[in-house]
């Protein structure tokens, strides 16, 4: 066994070096290099040169064309490859960084924290890769700029549209449907220019825009098959539901003729679940008589982001810059329900109306401004800044109105909430990566922030600090130390994304939670090829909030600081990542061997018997392949393998007989007791290009945009060899049974670029 994943890993390392030197003889793979390389850009950094360590930079390239559930290409996804990093369940974009549960994630998109990033509860995530510039993930050494969070940093910026020239792209697959359009916004002034120059792509834009919607069509597929159920299934009535996710995304950029910018970005999102029914009966009995009912149920659930952000850059002196922007989120869901129902008795010439109305919803909405400046010299660069956040909870508000007319009258209507509860939360920090000679260079930086709600103040210092030491010109050793805090805190007792799922902040009684994490690790560039890095770490958790023995998830909507236990929580590994973002053969292998704990000992709020116990998401082994390899400008190849060991879960290992209630009882020994069998699938996709007319001249037509389109046809395979993975497991009288989501699943999409 040990063999086969040694020849598993090996494999595609030596597919990468053959590749290698091969392409130093091959003009088209050195064309393939070259072009990667400038689409990149900017230095890694996970690379030696880089004091930055536990963060990866994951290019749109690899992300677009590994191979994704649906054909739906997914960041989230992307990011569960990476050592480190655990997914939550099968298809599931929910994650867990070096042990900490999916609220300890700080998800950014253009800087604005989002709460809720997921579509179809969990299956996919609420970014478009069509409109993404880079995303970064940052496991540890967080930057003093970062706060809020325990475990992680996603960092996802939208692009800001081309200044020389309109492009975009439309694609269709089983799932969704998305367009997206980008380009310049020329003045009358350019527009002239442009018409009169003969290289028009050289006329830059001082205006810019990138625009990307996609939407499901799961409704408009079951309609005629519902249609058709209803009339089979329904003698006299009707039934109509469906459910859709969509999403707008928006950026629009000017850059003034001092090089200041002025930006703002858009972002909303839903998802959308309906229900009608309608049904008509008749009856007949001696006593009652003829009687007829008719029934009509609504059902409509809501639930998504809205996100907006402005944003101005000016440069005060040569080395001395500004950022200013102002920030607005609102995340919530709505749940509606309205029955009416009309009993009518025929031969007594009576009626019984039943009117029911149930108004569920549950909201939260962050305001922020922000001020951030970067100084830079010969020796340093410093960044500091300062920012105010005005968070509303509104947990659950609820309006229920019963009135039912005829034979006896009475009416109720009730309103029942939470209440509203405001945080305010300040913050100031500093951080400089001072570097005196070229083999050291030391990041260090400060944060302080404050925490106010209902008359209680939670004050928080936090370090942050790291060091680089090159030993060679493509060798370096790292080492890091973080302090982390959150004020709010996630009541979930699934691991997917729930509609139920709410997002409450500290109180009198419930503290922040902390964190504090030292990682140390080695970088190497090889050849100029490859980035191999390892690292070790550390991190041990304080204030913790787990539901108790016991507790229920429902009616929480007050008292809930009762239902929950605080403890601690300790995490440790080894992460082992090999990165290649150029040439005809990319993608990475990633290894993590870790150890996930919790104890719940406090007076009051023992869980376990006070004793230390696995985490629910605790797996000793993790391994992803994740390979793109282009073979033609036409055809290119990519998999993705994953293995990794099972999840735990609670169940009774033995039973006993209780002679006092002559009862068999279920014996558990302790909580997350049972590994679930280990985790493994194989993902493969084909992606075929068809290259535009234009022969590589942008500005030269040769039938029109839709004829000079670059076609792309894509065909992907979801665990190829059809594993049933384990996604729950439960006890059935002497019998254990496994519930499996997805086997083998074929997809087709297609797609043009203009």
């Amino acid at each position: 066994m040990r063999k086969r994943w040694l020849l598993i890993v090996l494999l595609p390392l030596s597919l990468m070096a053959q590749v290698t030197r091969d392409s130093v003889s091959s003009g088209d793979t050195i064309g393939f290099r070259i072009r990667e390389v400038e689409v990149l850009g900017r230095q890694s950094i996970t690379s030696p040169e880089s004091s930055q360590m536990s963060a990866v930079e994951i290019p749109m390239l690899q992300i677009q064309t590994i191979p994704a559930l649906g054909g739906e290409v997914d960041v989230l996804k992307a990011i569960q490859l990476l050592p480190g990093v655990q997914s939550a369940s099968e298809g599931s974009t929910g994650i867990y960084v070096r042990g900490g549960g999916p609220d300890e994630n700080l998800i950014l998109l253009d800087g604005v924290p989002l709460y809720n990033v997921s579509h179809a509860m969990g299956m996919f995530s609420v970014f478009n890769a069509d409109v993404l510039k880079n995303v970064t993930l940052y496991k540890g050494n967080f930057p003093a700029r970062y706060g809020s969070r325990l475990s992680s940093v996603i960092d996802v910026e939208q692009t800001a549209g081309d200044n020389r020239m309109w492009h975009g792209g439309v694609s269709v697959g089983l799932i969704s449907a998305k367009l997206n359009v980008q380009g310049p916004i020329f003045t009358g002034e350019q527009l002239r220019a442009r018409k009169q120059s003969e290289q028009k792509d050289t006329i830059v834009a001082s205006t810019t825009f990138a625009v990307a919607a996609r939407r499901t069509y799961y409704d408009v597929l079951l309609a005629p098959l519902m249609a058709a159920v209803s009339a089979t299934e329904l003698d006299g009535g009707s039934a109509l539901g469906g459910y859709y996710f969509y999403d707008v995304n928006a950026k629009l950029q000017h850059r003034f003729p001092n090089n200041d910018r002025l930006s703002a970005s858009f972002y909303m999102g839903d998802d959308v679940i309906y229900v009608q029914y309608n049904h008509g009966t008749e009856a007949y009995s001696a006593e009652s008589g003829k009687t007829k009912q008719n029934t009509n149920l609504g059902l409509r659930w809501v639930s998504g982001n809205i996100m907006a952000k402005l944003q101005y850059d000016h440069r005060i002196w040569d080395n001395l810059s500004m950022q200013a922007h102002l920030n607005f989120l609102r995340f919530g869901y709505d749940l509606s329900e309205k029955l009416n129902s009309v009993q009518t008795n025929v031969d007594a010439g009576m009626n019984s109306t039943l009117d029911q109305t149930f108004d569920y919803h549950s909201k939260l909405m962050d305001v922020a401004a922000h001020v951030d400046w970067l100084y830079e010299s010969e020796h340093h660069s410093v960044h500091f800044g300062t920012g105010y956040e005005l968070h509303t909870f509104r947990p659950q508000i609820g309006n229920l109105m019963l009135a039912e007319i005829g034979m006896s009258e009475f009416h109720f209507d009730t309103l029942y909430s939470s209440g509203t509860t405001f945080g305010h939360e300040a913050y100031v920090y500093a951080e400089d990566t001072y570097k005196p000679v070229k083999w050291f260079t030391l990041n260090y930086g400060l944060r302080a922030s404050m925490y106010s709600i209902r008359g209680k103040v939670y004050p928080s210092i936090e370090p942050r600090i790291g060091m680089r030491f090159l030993v060679h010109k493509d060798v370096a050793l790292k080492a890091s130390y973080s302090y982390m805090s959150q004020y709010v805190h996630l009541l979930s007792n699934t691991s997917i994304s729930s509609p139920t799922d709410l997002w409450v902040p500290v109180t009198k009684a419930i503290p922040p939670m902390r964190s504090m994490q030292v990682a140390a690790g080695l970088s190497y560039d090889i050849l100029q090829q490859v980035e191999l890095s390892v690292e070790g770490y550390y991190k041990r958790s304080t204030n913790l909030v787990e539901f108790k023995e016991g507790a229920s998830f429902f009616g929480i909507s007050s008292g809930w600081e009762e239902k929950v236990a605080l403890g601690d929580g300790w995490s440790y590994g080894v992460e082992l990542l090999l990165q290649r973002k150029v040439g005809p053969v990319t993608g990475w292998i990633g290894y993590t061997w870790s150890r996930t704990m919790r104890q719940f000992d406090r007076e009051g709020m023992v869980i376990n018997n006070g004793k230390p116990y696995h985490a629910k998401y605790d797996r000793e082994h993790d391994l992803s392949i994740t390979l793109q390899y282009r073979i033609t400008p036409k055809f290119e190849i990519a998999g993705t393998f994953v293995y990794g060991t099972g999840n735990r879960a609670t169940l009774a290992t033995q039973r006993y007989y209780d002679p006092s209630s002559r009862v068999w009882v279920n014996y558990i020994s302790e909580r997350n007791n049972f590994v679930m069998p280990d985790y493994h699938r194989l993902d493969l996709a084909l992606n075929w290009h068809l290259p535009s007319k234009r022969s590589g001249d942008p500005t030269k037509s040769k039938g029109g945009w839709l004829k000079d389109a670059e076609h792309l046809v894509s065909l992907s395979v979801y665990n190829v060899y059809c594993h049933r993975n384990p996604y729950l497991m439960f006890i059935e009288g002497n019998e254990l049974k496994q519930v499996s989501l997805f086997p083998i699943l074929p997809t087709v999409s297609y797609g043009f670029k203009f």
